[in-house]
Formats: structure tokens, sequence, C-alpha cells
């Protein structure tokens, strides 16, 4: 359960502090429905630009944002479904687009998750704690910007071997950047770097994105929600959600998948990681370049009870459909001999690395389960290729221009062969296996207790308890926004 305790001394100062900021705290009800939003606030959304440093963007933490930079407010959710001429297979594919948040990232979802609930209890004080970032990526872009937006100073962690852009853009936002050794499946010394801030300053709060039960909440109850609605504006007869698939980086976005189940119980919860890294399917090791998911250690916030399919996912796949779907030649190929149309070939630069990896992930699982034109699948695109155009121009001086023929030997070996190998259905024993693995990480080294590990398999509401804490955090914020007064000054 997520502490809800009140501290009211600090809860007062961070009422000021808002109060002087003009911070308002959207709740997770009007991120999950943003015709909720008073229409002052939406009235000052017009003016304001997606990624603008402003408090009123908190209130753009959702799914169905209108799909522009500059002034835009709400609609459906933004999704986009992929063309079978690209994905070879029957099966409807549905993707979550990330771009439209702030920050062009869900991540800024699951770090509000996190911070909010003890902000408005008063457990992280604004005029004292800094907020601090762990992450493979996107997750401290996400909690550095929320914390600008709420008058907070933040630290931003991320290992050193990150796209460019993610540095840079940080280096603006955060308070201070910390870059750890290694690359996306160097987790530990992320978690090395956190232990040691926790143990050398007082004035420090960390955000685990991959232990803090406020990153599953903001999934299961607004991207959950998301993927519902998506769904249902699909057309066609008889539709079946037959799955979701997403790469595990804190293993948040698979609590959309404990939301989705409770109205599809058939569904099956897929969860990808890198074929390079193999820490589910293999007890593996290693690195890889599939930057935004996190490895060699099994989320504290995975529920692997709900969990059916673990794929893993060669990165030289998710690499060579980089150039495929960014490289003119390779839009042109996909233009002139794949069928697409121009937007479908414009709309996959929604996709980064990790959502071609979670696009991959889905086609795999439709090949295995040999779903029909009837059965829908469903995953994320958790950011763009604009925060990856840095590895496209490597790419290009390691390996030279890209070409048609590369274009045609990409599609062919790397999107139309994907195969149905490195797949392990997760019976009830494999996936007590992958369970148990979390002992090394959280009760080993980050101070957790073996009951507590228990309790995640044995008690269900150890996840149903988190779930229905929404209500309760939602009147926290009410009640933080009615103590500062922003909303009645507007």
């Amino acid at each position: 359960m997520i502490d809800l305790t009140i501290d009211e001394q600090a809860l007062a100062r961070n009422v000021e502090k808002a109060r002087e900021n003009g911070v308002i705290i959207p709740t997770f009800r009007q991120m999950a429905d943003p015709t909720t939003i008073p229409e002052k606030i939406t009235e000052k959304l017009k003016t304001v630009g997606l990624w603008d440093v402003n408090p009123l963007n908190l209130f753009r933490i959702t799914w169905k944002n209108e799909p522009k930079q500059d002034g835009g407010l709400f609609g459906g959710p933004n999704f986009i479904e992929l063309p079978k001429a690209l994905t070879g297979v029957d099966a409807r594919i549905i993707c979550m687009v990330g771009k439209w948040f702030p920050t062009g990232c869900h991540k800024v979802g699951a770090s509000f998750g996190c911070l909010v609930p003890r902000l408005v209890t008063g457990q992280f004080d604004t005029t004292f704690h800094k907020a601090v970032w762990p992450s493979t990526g996107n997750f401290c872009r996400g909690g550095a910007f929320n914390s600008r937006l709420l008058a907070a100073d933040s630290i931003a962690i991320l290992p050193q071997g990150m796209s460019r852009e993610r540095f840079d853009w940080l280096s603006k936002i955060a308070g201070e950047v910390i870059a750890t050794p290694g690359s996306e499946s160097n987790v530990k010394e992320i978690f090395d770097k956190t232990w040691e801030l926790r143990h050398t300053r007082d004035d420090v709060m960390i955000f685990n994105q991959f232990e803090e039960m406020g990153n599953y909440l903001w999934h299961f109850n607004v991207t959950g929600p998301a993927i519902s609605a998506a769904f249902e504006s699909l057309k066609g007869d008889n539709l079946n959600l037959a799955g979701v698939c997403f790469t595990s980086g804190s293993a948040g976005t698979l609590a959309s998948g404990d939301f989705l189940r409770e109205t599809h119980p058939a569904l099956r919860i897929a969860v990808g990681e890198a074929l390079q890294c193999p820490t589910i399917v293999n007890n593996g090791f290693g690195a890889h370049r599939i930057e935004g998911i996190g490895d060699k250690h099994v989320p504290w916030i995975q529920n692997l009870k709900n969990t059916d399919m673990a794929i893993a996912v060669d990165d030289n796949d998710c690499m060579a459909l980089l150039r495929l779907f960014n490289e003119p030649a390779g839009k042109a190929y996909l233009s002139s001999e794949g069928g697409l149309t121009a937007d479908q070939v414009e709309a996959l630069a929604l996709m980064g690395i990790s959502g071609i990896a979670n696009m991959l992930c889905a086609i795999k699982f439709a090949k295995y389960y040999e779903l029909t034109d009837r059965d829908v699948v469903a995953t994320v695109l958790t950011d763009s290729v604009d925060m990856y155009r840095s590895r496209i121009e490597e790419l290009r001086e390691a390996t030279g221009e890209y070409s048609p023929t590369d274009a045609a030997v990409d599609d062919a070996a790397h999107l139309k062969g994907a195969r149905t190998d490195n797949m392990l259905e997760l019976t009830y024993v494999e996936r007590k296996r992958v369970h148990n693995l979390k002992y090394y990480t959280w009760v080993e080294q980050q101070g957790r207790t073996v009951d507590e590990l228990n309790a995640q398999w044995y008690d269900p509401s150890t996840w149903t308890g988190v779930q229905g804490q929404v209500g309760d955090i939602d009147q926290l914020i009410d009640q933080f926004n009615a103590a500062t007064g922003v909303l009645a000054t507007l």
C-alpha cells in the first residue's frame, strides 16, 4: 500500500509554496478523463505549449491530449493501428502513442504517480527535499519535469551510455544530473548511486520507479482505461482484446494489463525484454541497445501472478528497423514496395527504440497464438524517434549510407522475418521462479523483507489494495488545491 500518513507541518509548507508558484495538481480522475478538467484550466492551456515549463501542463499528463505541440486541448486516446502490410499478421495491433505527453514520453505520468501522493501528504517537503529520479532514461526526464512544475528540486540519475538528446534536455530542467557507469542494462549501478545518496544526504527522497507503487497506480488507473477506450473505438464485428505486450522497463505499464483483465478475463499479458539480456526468459544477463528498458533484475512492482508470457526481442532487429522507419531510403521502400500509405510511413516516427521492441513483441505474440483479424493486441510507444536521432547518425557513421537494398533486407529479415523463438509461456511454476528473482535485488540489496515478497505472491490485496487507493489520493489532491486557492484565482 502507498503510505498516506499526513505530515501537517510539511504539508502546510507545500501548500504555501504551491500557492506562490501557481500550482494546481490534477487528480487521477482528470488524467483518465480530461473532460472533468475545469474549463478555466482548459482555456489557459490554449496558449501553453506541450513542453512548456508551466504548472498547467500537469493537466496534460494524459493519453488524451490533442496531438499538437502548441495550445492543444483534449480528445480521444492517442493511438495508431499498424497496417497488416507492415506487421505481416492478421491480428490488429494498436499502439498507444507517448509522443503527445509533455516531455514526449508517458513516463511523465509514472513519475507523477510516485511524487504527488508524497507531496499532498507532506511526506515530501518541497522546501527541504530534493526528488531523486533513478532511471534508464525517460523516467528521470518525466520526474525532473514534474518536479519543476510542482516547485520542487530534482536530481536525475541515468546511465552515461544513454542518448545525447536525454542529457541535453535534462541539463536545462533537472537541478542536478548524475551519469552512472554503463548503459540501459546497468540498473544495479543506478541503485548503488541511490543507496549512496540515501545514506550520505538527509535532504533527498528517492523515487525508484522499479519499486514505487505510485508507478503501478498511475498505469492501472490511467493507461488501462486509455487502452480500453482505444479498443472500444475500433470498428469491426466481435473483436477480442487478446493481449497486451510491454517491454519491462520499470514494469509499471504492465499494471494496465491488471486493469484490462477485469473486463477481458481471457486477456493474456506479455512482458518483453532484450534477447541480449534475457533475465526472465533464461535468467540471463548482458548489455543491449533497447534504451529505456531495465534488466538484470525483476521490478518490485511487477505482478508476476498476472504475467502470462515472456518475449525476448533481438536489439539488432530494433536498430535495423529504427533506420528502416526513418531513413529516406527506408521510407521510400515502405511506400513503393511495402504497400504503406504516406501517412502510415510518417506515423512510424512515433516509435522510439523501445516502441519498436514493443511492436515486435506484439507481432511475435500474434504469430505464436495464431491470432486472427478479430483479435486485437495492444502495446505502447513510450516515446518517439525524436529521442534517438543521434543514434541514427551513429549507425550511419558506423555502417554507411542507407540504401534501398538495405531497406529490403531489413524489412524481410528484421520485420517480416519475426519468429516465435525466444518466447516462454509462464506456467505457475515459471511465474513463481521469476517472482523469486526479486529476492536478490529487493531483499538482499534494497532492504525489503521476505514477508513483503511472499505477500506479493500469496496475498492478492497487495495489488488490489493499491488499486483501490486512487479515490483517497484524489481526495487529498482536491483538499490540497482547495487549500492553495490557486484555481479560484484563475
